[in-house]
């Protein structure tokens, strides 16, 4: 990112239409994907073609060019890998127990392998967007910038978590529930200690990212914040325009006049105005008299 923004035209004109197309392909590729995603017969195929959704959002939060959509992006990029990942894995797991990736030849799973349903059911959830889990942090974040720049952008990459949440909680119902359809199912092994030791620290992850990211998002500030004044320049200035001003509002201790209020403790060598609170001028000093 540090090196491919900055590639974008000065003039921003130029910029600006260059801009719009690749958001608007970033929206084509949300919902196309998540389409596509729910024709497949092939496990393996339908979780490879939600990648192409998923990254579409880090695209969309890349291309707002606001802070919101740069860090949601990179978080969002680190979570693909890591529930993206980790369906890739149970997907291989079954087929090393049955050389097959057809939905059509499981059902019932979660009878034989009630451990694997559980970490693959929130390898889904993570990868849908649940919240208190990874997905949804990186997704929220991405609509949050998107939303700065334009709503009918955020309101189709709305559509496309929810056909998200439709093609990955389908292939979970055909895949786990119901009876077990297929003899060659009935038996088959539950996890193991080393499939255990891959899958375990992804899900850890998943629950860390989505419950604290703060870590995240502190070391992204400074890049995040360098990056949105190289490229859109216009935003911080934008935004110090339209923060409220203090228009004469009077500073906390401070009476029309300038004035100090009653009580309060005056720095030394200093004294109240008595003319200015009674309307009458100051008395001579012996001085003055004199």
């Amino acid at each position: 990112i540090r090196f491919s923004l900055p590639l974008l035209p000065q003039d921003p004109a130029a910029r600006h239409k260059i801009v719009t197309i690749l958001l608007v392909v970033s929206v084509i590729s949300i919902v196309y994907g998540a389409l596509v995603c729910m024709m497949q017969k092939d496990m393996k195929k339908l979780i490879a073609y939600s990648s192409v959704s998923h990254l579409g959002f880090c695209t969309l939060g890349i291309f707002a060019l606001t802070p919101h959509g740069l860090s949601g992006s990179v978080v969002q990029q680190l979570n693909h890998g890591l529930s993206t990942g980790a369906l890739f894995l149970l997907i291989g797991v079954l087929y090393e127990r049955r050389h097959t990736r057809l939905i059509s030849e499981f059902g019932g799973l979660s009878t034989p392998m009630p451990n694997f349903a559980a970490i693959y059911m929130i390898a889904t959830l993570s990868s849908l967007g649940l919240p208190l889990l990874n997905g949804f942090i990186g997704e929220f974040t991405i609509l949050r910038g998107t939303y700065e720049v334009s709503i009918k952008y955020t309101a189709w990459a709305s559509i496309g978590i929810i056909l998200g949440a439709a093609y990955l909680l389908w292939l979970y119902q055909r895949v786990m529930f119901g009876p077990v359809t297929n003899p060659a199912n009935e038996h088959l092994q539950d996890l193991n200690a080393r499939e255990y030791a891959t899958l375990i620290p992804l899900i850890i992850l998943c629950f860390w990212i989505g419950i604290y990211p703060k870590p995240l998002f502190r070391v992204l500030e400074r890049p995040v914040q360098q990056i949105v004044k190289q490229v859109n320049p216009g935003y911080y200035g934008a935004e110090r325009a339209n923060a409220p001003v203090n228009n004469g509002a009077m500073a906390p201790g401070e009476m029309p006049g300038g004035t100090a209020m009653p009580g309060m403790i005056m720095p030394p060598g200093m004294q109240m105005d008595d003319g200015a609170n009674s309307g009458k001028a100051p008395a001579p000093s012996s001085e003055g008299k004199q």
